[in-house]
């Protein structure tokens, strides 16, 4: 439950930080600090929005220690915080992200990725996907490869 209200909180913090500091008013009570302004996904892929009625999801995801994703890739653009733990995100040409509570990133889109945790702690952390109503968020492997074919996508 704790978790849940932390996860809003930095839900919350993410909205703001995405307004430009002049759409908040700064005040006492009130402070926005940019984490997170790309037009690229980590990778240096530039970020385009899909086509269609926009859709925006926000997941909770929980890693256990030593637990991975499976390799996996999305087709939309994803934001994510990590809450809690170190979370490494390898791509399939070797490339290695790591991320410790706090970091927030911009995953990468059509290319494959496998998220482990790393260390004796569950990794936590809160996704957001702006993708279009009906359209699936997260392909597997196996999956990927068609997807890749049908499309004409260039993932690694």
């Amino acid at each position: 439950m704790r978790i849940w209200r932390f996860s809003k909180m930095v839900l919350a913090c993410v909205l703001v930080a995405a307004c430009s500091a002049s759409a908040v008013e700064p005040n006492a009570a009130v402070k926005a600090t940019t984490g997170l302004k790309v037009s690229q996904s980590w990778d240096g892929t530039t970020l385009q929005y899909p086509k269609g009625d926009a859709e925006i999801t926000g997941m909770q995801i929980e890693i256990a220690p030593g637990g991975s994703t499976g390799w996996h890739l999305h087709t939309v653009p994803s934001f994510g915080v990590v809450l809690s733990g170190t979370l490494e995100v390898q791509l399939k040409d070797g490339r290695v992200k790591r991320l410790q509570a706090g970091d927030m990133l911009a995953e990468v889109v059509n290319t494959l990725h496998n998220g482990r945790a790393v260390g004796d702690a569950p990794v936590k952390l809160v996704v957001f996907y702006a993708g279009v109503k009906g359209q699936i968020l997260t392909h597997k492997e196996e999956v990927s490869q068609a997807v890749m074919q049908t499309t004409g996508s260039g993932a690694h």
